[in-house]
């Protein structure tokens, strides 16, 4: 969606919104880093995120790589800056090419800074010469797909009255060759701000503007900024922080008072400015205890639209329909359907597409390194220790799996002891979700979609259990008429009680004025597709301990050896039928073997 078309929604609502800057770090390590903060900060409720283009271009490919994965897998509206230093065309062009691909309709358009180790800024033979360049050649390439953005900068308005003027001139040239709205640059005087608004109304520009809001972090960070900047701090400023400098707490507090003041003005000023857009400096703290202290967060306003995120690649954004597999590895369930030809009825990759099956671009692998799996996991050397792991897990106590990039949702809460149980009987929890009959669509835990409706969901398991265990198992769900299951091993061979080669709704909406919507979905053509994924993510495990190491051929010997398993129990309104057969199970497993510790190799 286009930022214009964001703001003006605000705006008619009257609804203060607000927005976040990131720049791409220095190291793999960082990037990942920060697309995990972004993750997070997203709860935050920004109506989109911007992504600065480095100097000199030399981030240009991670930042068109940043900008894919906010949109595609995190799913927010992202704003791509485009600079001119060090830019020529053609790379201009891929650019612009790529975030069109990648579903992306914002881009700020900024003549950029000199490039490093040089005092004056000059062109790229080939290249663009302004800001203004750079925007009429984006209007001529995209018509008007892209919102264009450009730079305003408010202490242009203390320049002497002719170099003033001619800024103004320059800025409103930038606007009728097709600019939508302005980004300022960072101020901490608000008396400026003012007047710079007011000097561009005045010459004609009605775009949006949109006020760039720097935290104050630290002291040093803060000086050291606003000098390179050349950003004027008012007296009052320094007179209320320079006491606290050597204590960067109190700096922090100090400041998020005085800059949410700013803010508190700006928003209540007569100037019809609506939103702020932060400049996170890809810190967290920061933003989060101003948007506390302008009492922004937590946003009722921000809903979920589905239960799970959404992508916003333009082949991708009307998707409605998700097989419940990859609930928790979001980026290889979008990377892996990628370029599955069709989607029938709700089917999500068809059997007869030569990409089928086939693992996505990047390869499964965990995501954590040796490192840190190792301290997160530790070694373990039976069943039981790794069934421990697994019950740590769903009781929120270990903060990932490999099945899982992410800590165990507020939903799991809800069963997440009868989890920990299904664990110490011998079932290996990856996956699951509790029955839910008709809670209102704005319940904190299983709410999604629009207001005044109910939400709905069968209950569901997903685990790796051994043989012996599983024919346990499905002695008792076979007596069951209401459970349907899919047991498959890691050589392919399918099991199933279903009797439909349609899909199994496992999550549905009711919503005023709508025809019941069923995003969530199981089916046996998706599953068999996870399978791969879900057997090779135990392998990657397995490798991260040493060859000839008892934990490496504990966990090699169960993904040889356990079946992965998927459960739904039909009857929503009886929270509890879903767990019973595997407590009838669990006990029978227990007097059979006098343990309760099952073995990688029962067969």
């Amino acid at each position: 969606m286009k930022i214009s078309q964001k703001i003006e929604q605000s705006v008619k609502e009257d609804k203060v919104w607000w927005s976040f800057e990131y720049f791409p770090p220095r190291t793999a390590q960082g990037l990942q880093n920060l697309l995990d903060r972004i993750e997070r900060m997203r709860a935050l409720g920004p109506e989109f995120i911007d992504i600065t283009w480095n100097a000199g271009g030399r981030t240009s490919d991670l930042t068109s790589e940043m900008v894919k994965t906010c949109q595609s897998l995190i799913g927010i509206e992202t704003c791509m800056h485009l600079t001119c230093t060090n830019m020529p065309k053609e790379k201009v062009d891929i650019a612009l090419r790529e975030a069109k691909e990648h579903g992306c309709r914002n881009v700020l358009a900024l003549r950029g800074d000199p490039p490093a180790g040089k005092e004056e800024w000059e062109a790229v033979e080939g290249g663009f010469v302004h800001g203004i360049d750079l925007v009429r050649h984006i209007r001529k390439l995209y018509g008007d797909y892209f919102d264009i953005a450009v730079a305003g900068f408010p202490q242009n308005q203390l320049l002497p009255p002719e170099q003033r003027d001619l800024e103004m001139k320059y800025l409103k040239e930038k606007i009728d060759a097709g600019a939508n709205f302005i980004f300022t640059q960072m101020f901490y005087d608000v008396e400026v701000f003012f007047d710079w608004v007011k000097a561009v109304r005045a010459a004609g520009i009605t775009i949006p503007i949109v006020p760039g809001i720097a935290p104050i972090q630290t002291w040093n960070g803060f000086m050291r900024a606003t000098s390179l900047a050349k950003t004027i701090i008012p007296q009052s400023w320094l007179d209320a922080l320079e006491p606290h400098k050597n204590d960067d707490e109190q700096v922090r507090a100090v400041g998020t008072r005085l800059v949410a003041n700013m803010c508190r003005r700006i928003l209540e000023s007569d100037l019809g400015i609506r939103g702020l857009h932060f400049y996170t400096m890809n810190l967290e703290k920061g933003t989060k205890m101003l948007l506390e202290e302008l009492n922004l967060v937590p946003r009722v306003e921000t809903i979920k639209p589905l239960p799970w995120r959404q992508s916003l690649t333009p082949t991708r954004r009307q998707e409605s329909i998700r097989p419940i597999f990859w609930a928790n590895r979001t980026k290889s369930y979008i990377s892996r359907t990628e370029n599955w030809d069709e989607y029938p009825n709700g089917r999500f990759g068809d059997s007869r597409s030569p990409a089928y099956g086939e693992l996505d671009g990047y390869g499964v692998g965990i995501k954590q390194t040796k490192e840190d799996a190792i301290q997160l996991w530790g070694y373990p050397t039976t069943v039981s220790d790794i069934s421990k792991l697994f019950a740590r897990f769903c009781t929120q106590d270990l903060a990932a799996l490999p099945w899982s990039d992410q800590s165990a949702s507020n939903e799991t809460t809800v069963i997440s002891k009868q989890l920990a149980k299904m664990n110490e009987l011998g079932f290996l929890t990856i996956n699951s979700q509790p029955a839910v009959n008709g809670v209102r669509s704005d319940d904190p835990v299983h709410g999604w979609g629009p207001s005044n409706g109910f939400v709905y969901q069968k209950a569901y398991l997903e685990f790796f259990v051994n043989p012996t265990l599983l024919a346990l198992l499905l002695k008792h769900i076979e007596r069951d008429s209401n459970i349907t299951y899919y047991v498959i091993n890691s050589r392919g061979d399918l099991k199933t009680n279903t009797r439909s080669d349609g899909p199994n709704a496992v999550t549905w909406g009711v919503f005023p004025g709508k025809e019941i919507i069923q995003p969530t979905i199981v089916e046996a053509v998706s599953f068999m597709a996870w399978k791969d994924e879900a057997y090779e993510l135990g392998h990657q495990w397995a490798k991260v301990y040493d060859a000839d190491s008892p934990s490496r051929k504990l966990i090699t010997d169960l993904m040889e050896t356990f079946s992965l398993v998927n459960v739904v129990h039909n009857n929503f309104q009886d929270p509890d039928a879903i767990f019973k057969p595997f407590w009838l199970a669990g006990e029978e497993y227990k007097a059979l073997n006098h343990t309760t510790a099952p073995s990688a190799n029962e067969h």
